[in-house]
């Protein structure tokens, strides 16, 4: 079997796919102002895809909407344009990396377990004092694009993306940190914010991706605290829609890191478990 040096394909741009030109357009609109709004609805407007999809998923029961979103416009108000700006950026840019058929790897997994990701981190989110509390956009956003690196992965080395999916399916007693180290010897970490940079993503967001099952790395510092919610998002979803498992013992520490009153960790986790099951549902709305 052939097999790709992936540290030495990351470290060469031509080998990682470009942004979509709307997310990188859509990244770069401000919010605080009327034509940076219209705009922005503007941009999704002139793409029937993205369009469909954020309109699907404002109609699903994870936003409670109370009547039909028809438009994207309407999708706006319900959602907040924060977070429908990070949503498109999200539809574009997974879209882009998982177009081309690479394997067997399901992009559709993809979808359902980065929405609930999302889901999951907004709800923890809640729960941390505003002053703490990371911006809702780059929450979703991180969110969505947290586990970007098994699609690099599976762009760069489609054989070994299928070897390492089908031994985490096959080994549940293994965490993703014994298995990448096995397959692939680097993590999927790594590839995602090796391709957050070639992108030019906010560095908070490149650093959630790199360091999500490792809060506690010296690096993960300028990503904080958006990292170490990512990280109890994944504990909370070890295994949802992807087979990729983790320690789930989270420590009163780390619920105190964010702020958070242990004692809210159980009514966290009903509220996460809800949110995620919603958010697999309204996943259909971006995997069709």
């Amino acid at each position: 079997m052939t097999t790709v040096d992936l540290k030495a394909a990351i470290q060469q741009l031509e080998a990682l796919p470009a942004m979509p030109v709307i997310a990188q357009k859509i990244l770069a609109l401000q919010l605080d102002t009327a034509q940076g709004e219209a705009e922005l609805l503007r941009l999704i407007g002139q793409d029937p895809q993205i369009a469909a999809r954020i309109i699907g998923l404002a109609n699903s029961p994870l936003f409670g909407a109370s009547r039909r979103v028809a438009s994207i416009s309407d999708a706006a108000i319900l959602l907040g344009l924060t977070r429908v700006k990070s949503v498109a950026v999200g539809i574009a840019v997974i879209s882009a990396i998982g177009k081309r058929p690479t394997g067997n790897f399901k992009i559709e997994s993809v979808w359902q377990h980065s929405l609930a990701m999302a889901a999951a981190m907004r709800v923890l989110s809640r729960a941390m004092p505003a002053r703490l509390r990371p911006l809702e956009d780059e929450i979703f956003l991180a969110g969505l694009l947290h586990d970007i690196g098994y699609l690099a992965l599976s762009h760069l080395d489609p054989l070994r993306s299928d070897l390492l999916q089908a031994r985490m399916a096959a080994e549940p007693d293994k965490t993703i940190d014994q298995i990448e180290t096995e397959v692939i010897d680097i993590g999927h970490g790594e590839l995602g914010e090796a391709l957050a940079r070639h992108w030019d993503l906010p560095e908070r967001i490149s650093k959630a991706i790199r360091y999500h099952h490792t809060p506690n790395d010296p690096h993960a510092a300028e990503g904080q605290p958006l990292v170490a919610l990512a990280h109890l998002g994944e504990k909370m979803l070890s295994a949802f829609c992807l087979p990729e498992r983790v320690d789930t013992v989270i420590a009163d520490a780390e619920w105190e890191a964010l702020g958070i009153d242990p004692g809210k960790a159980e009514a966290l986790r009903e509220a996460v478990a809800e949110q995620a099951e919603q958010a697999k549902q309204a996943a259909s709305a971006f995997a069709s």
